[in-house]
């Protein structure tokens, strides 16, 4: 019987926070609001370098199928191959402090490496329905039968690029249900409470917590975020990005971002290596 437990919001630190004061909160509730994770001057170079394939992308899904259509949401944008379209994101934010502090904490001991499986800029416009409830391991079908005791198959970064409010679609979030028993149950709205955030705020979420956006019942205000999200190296992630990123792109960037976009070979544990070109580390092969 899956054990629910109720919180009246989701916990908080501050940037400056240690590994272990954000991985407790993470660990126990499923979620953690990270605050000031990015600074204004960032936030504005981001959102200014996005804004032109953004103003030009149309709000809703071009996916076939009405449920997955219904998922990214009819007034919603997402603007995907950030990599390639912002210089800030790629320099900056994959390279941030946490990024790397709490993915090396949560996924080296059990997994042995980690890559980017997407990022996206996510903005839901006015008058927006609420996101169905769903966990983002959900991508790895086997893994919802494991439960809690299952490894964690990813991590996810929402950056409020936006105050987030309730009223304009904060992410909503069910604290504790990354330790339920059964993970087909995605639980109710009900049992939600919203991610209350600044612009600059970042969500630090579990793959085993069930969340969704928000509806926004504002007639004039989009919530504006970017989620990028990190899996281990032996899943495949959703974006290919070695077929979106341009070469002299990816040669500009760190080894461990080369990595994180599938540039270079994974080396899961246990594993002689991934990704590869003739036995080889993929990276000697694209001369990086």
């Amino acid at each position: 019987m899956t054990t629910r437990e109720q919180h009246p919001t989701l916990p908080s630190v501050a940037a400056d926070a240690s590994t272990d004061e954000i991985v407790k909160p993470l660990t126990r509730d499923g979620g953690v609001i990270v605050r000031n994770f990015l600074t204004r001057e960032q936030m504005n170079r981001f959102n200014t370098e996005i804004e032109p394939p953004l103003r030009t992308l149309r709000p809703g899904s071009t996916h076939e199928d009405g449920m997955v259509a219904a998922f990214h949401g009819s007034n919603t944008k997402r603007l995907t191959n950030l990599v390639t379209h912002s210089a800030t994101f790629r320099n900056e934010i994959l390279e941030h402090r946490l990024v790397h502090e709490i993915c090396d904490r949560i996924f080296l001991p059990e997994s042995g490496t980690y890559w980017m499986t997407t990022a996206q800029v996510i903005e839901i416009g006015p008058q927006s329905r609420a996101q169905m409830l769903h966990r983002d391991l959900e991508n790895w079908f086997p893994f919802i039968g494991m439960g809690p005791s299952g490894p964690e198959v990813t991590l996810n970064f929402l950056i409020a690029l936006t105050d987030f409010t309730e009223a304009n679609g904060a992410t909503r979030v069910i604290p504790g249900s990354n330790r339920w028993s059964d993970f087909e149950d995605r639980g109710t709205p009900e049992q939600t409470v919203p991610a209350l955030m600044n612009a600059g705020d970042a969500l630090l979420f579990s793959g085993k917590t069930a969340h969704g956006g928000g509806a926004n019942h504002t007639r004039d205000e989009y919530r504006r975020a970017v989620a990028f999200a990190l899996n281990p190296g032996y899943l495949t992630g959703e974006e290919a990005y070695p077929f979106l990123v341009d070469m002299e792109v990816a040669r500009t960037l760190s080894p461990r971002v080369q990595r994180m976009l599938g540039f270079r070979s994974q080396y899961p544990t246990g594993s002689p290596g991934l990704w590869q070109v003739d036995y080889a580390e993929l990276g000697d092969h694209l001369g990086l």
